[in-house]
């Protein structure tokens, strides 16, 4: 079974999403999906000052199996992109809701995130998915 934090919001893309203190957001993808991926060998981040809609394909992450895009559920600018992953993809693999994130975001103003599940809203939704 997945690893399904109760403190994010969850994407049905399976994105998942951290609210950081100063108000900006952490972007990453689940646990369910780093495992369905297998073992990442490159992630492609954005860069900084990037601006993003929701919806908006923000990055790419790659394994042996497929390269998949990775979606942003609201719209903002790209504060971060995660630099480390370039030279360590696996993190994604090792510690997808630590230091496996991808990108930091400050939401655009009214930034709600409008469809974002509860951890039991995903888990029903991954379970549904079979």
């Amino acid at each position: 079974m997945s690893e399904i934090p109760a403190e994010l919001r969850y994407t049905k893309s399976h994105e998942w999403v951290r609210t950081l203190p100063d108000g900006s957001v952490e972007l990453g993808i689940t646990d369910h999906a780093q495992r369905a991926l297998g073992d990442l060998v490159f992630v492609d981040v954005p860069q900084a000052g990037k601006q993003l809609a929701a919806g908006d394909a923000c990055a790419v992450v790659e394994s042996v199996k497929a390269a998949s895009d990775v979606y942003s559920p609201l719209a903002g600018e790209v504060v971060a992109g995660n630099e480390e992953l370039a030279s360590q993809p696996e993190l994604v693999n090792q510690d997808p809701y630590g230091r496996g994130w991808i990108l930091r975001l400050r939401p655009s103003a009214g930034g709600a995130m409008p469809g974002l599940l509860d951890a039991a809203g995903y888990a029903a939704e991954v379970a549904a998915a079979g």
